[in-house]
């Protein structure tokens, strides 16, 4: 059920304009936790896809809410990472539409046990005009931006600008030269700083790990019976070795747990 959020929301104030409304499903309770946003290309490499998802899943083991905005690419796979329990997502559309439809499943997950928030009303469909406004959100909700992988002149590259008139801290990976310039010229220009270890940079936020941290990465993705095609690109070689071990089956396509 879609509801209007009565409550005030301190990081938002970082915004140039706050909100006038904000409709949510899901659990308001995340908004009380320590938050931190992840952005980058709807087409990212599959250095950046790996990347994504190990920050993300360990961030959320040491209880931080990752904050994206659903789309494809970067977005989708931080969620997933979290898990939805573990996410707030920022919806370009009224939430009525679940969109990209292609995350419509993950994003039914987090209705159910995350947060989705949304500033456009019901009815609202996806234009260009509202991602701009959805990103803004997207920034501001985190204590810190992590951008995962952006091309010059990119949306992505928007959502910066936000966080650089906010002050936030950005954080990127470090790309070779002619990928990811968007995220290599930050850097350049001391604008960001870069993540060289996972687990040094994880450390500095959330609590001592919980017992999810414990478990293996691998087998915890594929809870999300995720496509093979996608299992092969984050990890190539445990997918081979879960496979001879009999510990995965592979049935249309998608990737079950045995």
């Amino acid at each position: 059920m879609i509801k209007k959020l009565a409550l005030h929301v301190k990081e938002l104030e970082a915004m140039k304009k706050y909100p006038k409304e904000l409709f949510y499903i899901g659990s308001t309770k995340l908004l009380t936790q320590q938050k931190i946003s992840i952005v980058g290309s709807r087409k990212p490499n599959q250095y950046a896809r790996q990347l994504t998802y190990e920050i993300a899943s360990k961030l959320s083991s040491r209880g931080v809410c990752i904050v994206s905005g659903g789309a494809l690419g970067v977005d989708a796979i931080a969620h997933k990472a979290a898990g939805a329990s573990s996410t707030i997502m920022v919806a370009g559309t009224g939430l009525d539409k679940r969109y990209p439809a292609v995350n419509k499943n993950i994003i039914e997950d987090i209705e159910k046990n995350g947060l989705v928030l949304s500033q456009f009303q019901a009815g609202t469909p996806s234009q260009k005009y509202n991602f701009p406004l959805r990103n803004e959100v997207v920034v501001s909700l985190g204590e810190v931006l992590i951008v995962i992988y952006a091309d010059k002149n990119s949306g992505t590259m928007r959502s910066v600008e936000h966080a650089l008139k906010m002050k936030k801290k950005i954080f990127v990976l470090p790309h070779r030269i002619g990928e990811s310039e968007g995220t290599n010229e930050l850097l350049a220009k001391g604008l960001a700083k870069a993540i060289y270890d996972v687990d040094a940079f994880v450390a500095h936020f959330g609590t001592s790990p919980c017992k999810k941290q414990h478990l293996d990465e691998f087998s915890e993705y594929c809870k999300t019976k995720p496509s093979y095609e996608e299992a092969l690109k984050l990890y190539p070689s445990r997918v081979f070795e879960a496979e001879l071990l009999g510990e995965i089956t592979i049935v249309h396509g998608k990737v079950l747990q045995n």
